[in-house]
């Protein structure tokens, strides 16, 4: 049975994690709508990744009536389109319009987060999902004051990043219908796009890298909250202590912060303004230091010696700190410390990729949940 899935991506992850998903249920025969907003990492990597969505409203930035009035917007359009698509089931990681909208028409809803931190998404989402998804790393007790029962969550044995680090569900998505004008690229070129990545960019290739990913400054759970340190003091030290001998280069997320980090680290350091695949960028450098928490997993899961300079606690950072593949920094001398280990310690780089590859065969892909629920659903 041909099932009708609403799809609502609004973020990088988001792309990356549900397209494959999105290939292999239209290589199943499925009827998939896609949409999106207008937000600058997102519109570039769906591009870049082939997957066409279809841009309804924008990212309300950092301001609180901003987000508000922007969302609202989302969901008037969003009701017009997905009343005349009438979709069987919304997929979403957790988009507040899709939930509204999914809630106001009748829809069943199903949701992924690994994020209980973003309290204001999450209070808005969770309780309307007919049923959440989430790594078995966060404890059910952390969804609970949201609303929802534990036995509306699924959980996972796995973090988010398998779904586009699993080279099985990776050829599955292949063979769907998403990346079939790019097909080639996506299998025999892949390797040479890492390897041409730091020419591309005018990065020196012959220098050790660091690469730096900023925090979601516009978040409310950033925005609204005490940090426990202040990431761009990190950012600032570490690009003045290993800048004059090593490639350090900064990954912003807004047009605003890449404005900024261009001033700020002039002729310092590499302030990326086009986006890129993380994957092939991560794969190039030789320390990763997150100040976030979907690209520091990423690193972690593929074997990159990775530091958190997370300004708030995140479960997903605790539970990688706690199977040590990944290393947290409270202070700069901490940050040195783990720089200048990783930098010049091979072996103890080794330990750590040797222990990720060994991690990640272990792992679930939350993408073979996805699949699985909709084929019952297809089955009825």
């Amino acid at each position: 049975m041909n099932v009708k899935i609403w799809f609502d991506i609004l973020t990088p992850k988001q792309i990356m994690f549900f397209s494959p998903a999105i290939a292999i249920l239209q290589g199943d025969g499925h009827d998939i709508l896609s949409t999106s907003r207008n937000y600058r990492e997102a519109n570039e990597l769906s591009k870049l990744k082939g997957l066409h969505l279809i841009r309804v409203g924008s990212h309300g930035g950092s301001n609180l009536y901003d987000k508000l009035y922007q969302s609202s917007k989302r969901i008037v359009e969003l009701t017009k389109i997905a009343s005349k698509f009438s979709p069987d089931l919304v997929v979403s990681f957790s988009s507040p319009e899709a939930s509204r909208v999914a809630f106001g028409l009748g829809i069943k809803h199903i949701g992924f987060n690994d994020s209980p931190h973003a309290e204001a998404v999450a209070r808005l989402t969770i309780p309307l999902l007919s049923t959440l998804f989430s790594p078995s790393a966060i404890p059910l007790t952390a969804w609970k004051k949201f609303g929802i029962s534990p036995k509306d969550i699924i959980q996972y044995n796995g973090l988010d990043p398998m779904a586009w680090l699993d080279q099985t569900y990776k050829s599955r998505a292949v063979k769907g219908t998403l990346y079939s004008n790019n097909s080639s690229k996506s299998n025999s070129s892949s390797s040479n796009s890492s390897q041409n990545l730091f020419a591309s960019l005018g990065i020196d290739d012959s220098k050790k890298s660091i690469l730096i990913r900023l925090e979601e400054s516009k978040a409310a759970y950033i925005s609204n909250k005490n940090l426990r340190i202040q990431p761009l003091s990190f950012v600032d030290h570490v690009v003045n202590t290993f800048g004059p001998k090593t490639n350090v280069i900064v990954l912003c997320r807004y047009p605003d912060q890449i404005r900024e980090m261009s001033k700020r680290f002039a002729n310092k350091a590499t302030v990326l303004k086009r986006v890129v695949d993380g994957v092939d960028l991560l794969k190039k450098v030789d320390v990763f230091i997150g100040a976030g928490g979907t690209m520091t997993a990423e690193s972690a899961l593929l074997g990159k010696p990775t530091i958190s300079i997370a300004p708030i606690q995140f479960y997903i950072d605790d539970y990688l700190k706690k199977i040590g593949l990944v290393k947290q920094a409270l202070t700069p001398y901490q940050l040195d410390k783990l720089v200048n280990s990783f930098l010049t310690d091979q072996e103890r780089c080794d330990e750590v990729r040797d222990n990720a590859n060994r991690i990640i065969k272990e792992m679930e892909n939350p993408i073979e949940k996805l699949i699985k629920y909709i084929s019952t659903m297809s089955k009825k």
